[in-house]
């Protein structure tokens, strides 16, 4: 899997976790560094992608080389998201197994060793690829409270980062869908019809066919605060429609006012908001200073006032509990669950596929 990441790196050559540090990056918290992490039985290795690719990379993807520096007169520098990106379509465009994307922001606490054991299980689980945003979210090594405000202060620090992160991805996916397209277009010239909306269903068709994969953005607990922070930072990059679903869950957010910024999300299929009322660590971020006394989206099944989000509560759902990280462990025993996730995950419509029953009083799906 690969992992993109404002944390400081430790160690170019390092081939273990402790190659990525606890901090932002010490050439500024908006520098994006890419990693390739790799599990073998319990063993993991870890390698640090050099931020412009070597010719051997290059010629791994099958890239040509990059247009010649007039200046220079030698080719133009190919960066690590441009093999990343080729890497992962060749992965989910497998013919025997195609595979949907993933893009995984992770939450309060969690190491880069931490955020790559959850991205591979997600990735087995719900047979799916996953891509993770990894942000110092482990408190610079301190614990308690003031772990969780120097997480929150590292999150907002991460805004512009996440958001070039975003932006990369949604101009390689267009790039990738344009060249479907055109591929389409070239091969099949006479089979297109002149009628516009004819020319246009039978190209989308064709485009599906050519490129089936879909994406989905997963952000879990409070990288849903990186999610909102970044919403209300920027002026575009976050909106534009990249994600066939987004899946909110647990956020660690304000409940009061959600809807004014939710709303700006742009979708293609879904926009899902997760919710647990016993959610142990949603009541525990509420005794912390500040606005985290607020009710957390994650936890409240009040004031659901968002038009575009479908909210779906997991409260007494069989084998939930107080559980934070229901889309895992003993939650899935619960088929529903496993189903509900397993299809959110894929780009799917999910409270179809988990049959769940919708609340129209609440304004909320229940899970059983």
């Amino acid at each position: 899997m690969f992992i993109v990441t404002n944390r400081n790196i430790e160690s170019e050559s390092g081939r273990t976790f402790a190659a990525v540090g606890d901090r932002c990056n010490s050439a500024g918290p908006a520098e994006l560094r890419f990693l390739e992490v790799e599990r073998s039985g319990q063993a993991w290795s870890v390698r640090v992608l050099p931020d412009q690719i070597t010719d051997a990379m290059r010629r791994e993807v099958k890239l040509p080389p990059a247009p010649v520096d007039p200046a220079t007169g030698e080719p133009g520098p190919i960066y690590a998201s441009r093999y990343v990106f080729e890497r992962l379509v060749a992965q989910v465009r497998d013919s025997d197994n195609p595979k949907h994307v993933v893009f995984f922001v992770h939450g309060f606490n969690n190491t880069v060793e931490d955020v790559a054991r959850r991205c591979d299980a997600i990735a087995r689980t719900f047979d799916v690829e996953v891509i993770a945003f990894s942000w110092p979210a482990n408190g610079g090594g301190v614990k308690g409270a003031a772990s969780y405000l120097s997480d929150k202060r590292d999150a907002q620090a991460s805004v512009v980062a996440f958001d070039r992160a975003l932006d990369k991805a949604r101009g390689l996916v267009t790039q990738m869908r344009e060249a479907a397209i055109n591929r389409i277009i070239e091969a099949r010239p006479s089979r297109m019809p002149e009628n516009g909306e004819k020319f246009r269903q039978r190209l989308t068709a064709a485009a599906e066919k050519d490129c089936p994969v879909r994406i989905t953005l997963m952000l879990h607990s409070m990288g849903n605060y990186l999610l909102e922070r970044t919403l209300k930072s920027t002026a575009l990059r976050g909106h534009l429609p990249l994600f066939d679903n987004i899946v909110m869950c647990a956020a660690d957010v304000n409940n009061p006012e959600h809807a004014v910024w939710v709303d700006e999300l742009e979708v293609r299929n879904r926009l899902y908001v997760t919710i647990n009322e016993d959610d142990a660590a949603l009541r525990a971020s509420r005794l912390k200073g500040g606005d985290e006394q607020l009710a957390r989206l994650g936890h409240w099944t009040r004031s659901l006032t968002s038009t575009e989000a479908a909210y779906v509560d997991f409260t007494s759902a069989r084998k939930v509990g107080n559980s934070h990280a229901y889309f895992e462990g003993k939650a899935l025993e619960n088929s529903a669950i496993l189903k509900f996730f397993r299809a959110a995950l894929q780009g799917d419509r999910a409270e179809q596929a988990a049959a769940l029953e919708y609340d129209a009083a609440r304004n909320l799906y229940r899970v059983p």
